[in-house]
């Protein structure tokens, strides 16, 4: 028997070091003056902070499964899997990786997954564009196969911003995005059959009650509803860790409400979503449930009640001012345990 750690962070604005030759025009023309002051040595402490708290994950030894977002660049990934090499010897991290040249700001998703415990079908990446009329954000599908040969498809999305407030016209973006994740899902079931496990996780910009989850990508908290379905839904386990309790960066106990904090409110915008086959046991890889955690540090956790993750920030101009070195991102990591029965 096996165990799995499975993760994915938002890693807040991840780009390469201001003047990066590989930086295409009209990107820099979008980001340039957001990353004035954004050194290389800034860049550098930004990705020993990330690699710090991702190295901490399952109990010191790294997650297995890492899907990112707000990642611009391959090579932002490089240099974070050869921090994380430091740190983790005995890991064989790599990447999967599409560019997007759709989102406006240039940023992308992906996954960090050790080669040594999984392998990945590279003519079996796929990118969906969801598209809108400001922008798109992207969703990478990858099919995992693990070293006892159980295959599962991974889906890791970042869906549009909540720009001008959830109630407006943004919303509609995000129940597009829920339907292109459910649409695929259904596609991948009639493709591969049903007995193949699906895991989507991401930054969806919405929290588990709203309507581009329940309705559109058919994400529901209720397992019952999910084992007994006979199309394509997910079990959200993001329901489990609406509230946890963490240690603050003062020492102090705290109560956090989310993954990230907006205007003094917690919103659990990060989630992770199973389909049917990782409940059920028709699968020999199995969630489990009562794993699902928020992975918050107390180094990266604010003292103040109103906010939660402390940020590392971007310089706009003025790195004394914008930048927290000893930040590390807007939103807090998730991750769970799939038990492989061999």
């Amino acid at each position: 028997m096996s165990n799995y750690v499975i993760a994915f962070w938002n890693l807040e604005n991840l780009f390469a070091p201001e003047g990066f030759a590989d930086r295409e025009p009209w990107l820099e023309k979008a980001v340039g003056k957001d990353l004035e002051g954004w050194s290389k040595e800034l860049f550098e402490r930004k990705v020993e902070q990330l690699a710090h708290i991702i190295a901490r994950m399952n109990d010191g030894a790294g997650p297995d499964l890492l899907g990112v977002c707000e990642v611009e660049h391959r090579f932002c990934l490089d240099a974070l899997t050869a921090a994380l090499a430091t740190r983790l010897p005995t890991r064989r991290y790599d990447v999967v990786h599409v560019d997007s040249s759709h989102d406006r700001r240039g940023i992308d998703t992906a996954f960090i997954f050790d080669s040594a415990r999984l392998s990945v079908d590279r003519a079996k990446v796929f990118s969906y564009f969801v598209m809108r009329r400001t922008g798109t954000r992207d969703i990478t599908q990858a099919t995992f196969r693990t070293t006892a040969g159980n295959e599962f498809v991974a889906l890791c999305n970042h869906w549009p911003s909540r720009s001008g407030g959830p109630a407006n016209e943004s919303a509609g973006f995000r129940m597009t995005a829920g339907e292109t994740l459910g649409y695929w899902h259904e596609r991948i079931r009639e493709e591969r059959g049903d007995a193949l496990p699906v895991i989507a996780m991401g930054d969806l910009n919405d929290d588990p009650h709203d309507m581009s989850l329940t309705i559109h990508a058919q994400a529901t908290r209720e397992r019952d509803d999910v084992e007994n379905a006979t199309s394509a839904r997910f079990f959200n386990l993001t329901w489990n860790i609406l509230r946890q309790s963490v240690v603050d960066s003062a020492g102090n106990p705290r109560t956090l409400y989310g993954s990230l904090y907006f205007q003094g409110n917690g919103n659990s915008f990060d989630q992770i979503l199973v389909s049917r086959p990782f409940l059920t046991g028709r699968s020999p890889l199995r969630v489990l449930e009562g794993t699902m955690r928020l992975e918050a540090y107390p180094e990266m956790v604010s003292t103040s009640k109103n906010e939660g993750p402390i940020r590392f920030g971007l310089p706009k101009g003025n790195p004394a001012k914008n930048v927290d070195r000893d930040g590390f991102s807007d939103h807090f990591p998730v991750s769970v345990t799939i038990e492989e029965v061999e």
